[in-house]
């Protein structure tokens, strides 16, 4: 996968539509799967049957040739592929793309705003981490720094999540869940690329991605996108054992010329193992210094 192909949006968007058309059983739409069907998914032409526009059309739109469709084909094509609100809204960013006359995020990852760092120093007794959507971790307090791996030892520890989950075989001691992480960084990437498709760093991130790892192409052809939310992670740490948290993201919106960033915080409930578990994270990390740690600059 080169870079330059991310920035043309006719065959990212028909790659993207090729991506989702394969995840539909035919038989969950009314079509006879059969025993000779060699391809995955629906056929070009049953996909557009159910989106009610020709075939032609729809060949083109996969080809490349065509990637301006209506919103009316934008919306019959959605719920032919059954897309739920984030994908949707990534189906319509790759057709109606802003050409390279767009402004693009700043080259490389700046310090966060001084609120937002208030925010993480706030945050001591709570694990916290601030990504921009490349996925560059920015900032961190001491609890977030132990509980994705060392985030203050550089050398160590590659401080973009997608390149460490993908690229670092010791990924896996920190997140034991390293398959559902790698599926979930694919997915918010994807989502990345749909609102920043002229930002070169992003470009060049998933082409190096595509090249190094068979795992992150196979997983990137499934046209997965989503939007970071709320949910649960599992973590390792050597001396605490596993820690399982629940998650919350607050999404900062992007400022001109910048990416957006989110804000991740981490907690337990009261009298859960993951309440114990970050106790006791909590007091391996007593002594080190509470505040926010910034990513170097220049």
């Amino acid at each position: 996968m080169a870079a330059d192909r991310l920035r043309d949006s006719g065959r990212e968007l028909g790659a993207f539509l090729q991506a989702r058309r394969a995840r539909i059983a035919p038989e969950s739409v009314g079509v006879d799967g059969g025993r000779r069907r060699r391809v995955s998914g629906l056929r070009r032409e049953e996909l557009a049957r159910l989106a009610g526009i020709s075939v032609d059309y729809y060949v083109r739109l996969e080809q490349g040739r065509a990637n301006q469709p209506s919103p009316e084909v934008l919306d019959a094509l959605a719920r032919a592929l059954r897309l739920d609100h984030t994908a949707r809204a990534h189906l319509t960013a790759l057709a109606g793309r802003p050409r390279a006359t767009a402004p693009r995020p700043a080259p490389s990852p700046g310090p966060i705003r001084a609120e937002l760092r208030r925010v993480l120093d706030g945050l001591a007794g709570l694990p916290a981490v601030v990504l921009d959507e490349r996925l560059q971790l920015l900032a961190w307090n001491a609890l977030g720094s132990a509980l994705f791996g060392g985030l203050d030892e550089p050398a160590v520890r590659d401080r973009n999540q997608a390149r460490h989950l993908f690229l670092d075989p010791s990924a896996g001691e920190t997140f034991p869940d390293w398959p559902d992480r790698r599926q979930e960084v694919v997915a918010l990437l994807r989502h990345a690329v749909g609102r920043y498709p002229e930002d070169d760093q992003l470009a060049e991130l998933v082409a190096e991605l595509a090249e190094r790892s068979a795992d992150f192409r196979t997983r990137w052809a499934a046209g997965d996108v989503r939007m970071c939310g709320e949910g649960s992670k599992r973590f390792g740490h050597p001396t605490v054992g596993p820690l399982e948290l629940d998650y919350e993201t607050l999404h900062v919106p992007p400022l001109p010329g910048r990416m957006g960033q989110q804000l991740q915080v981490f907690s337990a409930a009261p009298g859960t193992p993951g309440a114990e578990a970050l106790r006791r994270l909590a007091e391996e990390v007593n002594g080190a210094r509470g505040g926010a740690r910034d990513l170097a600059v220049g």
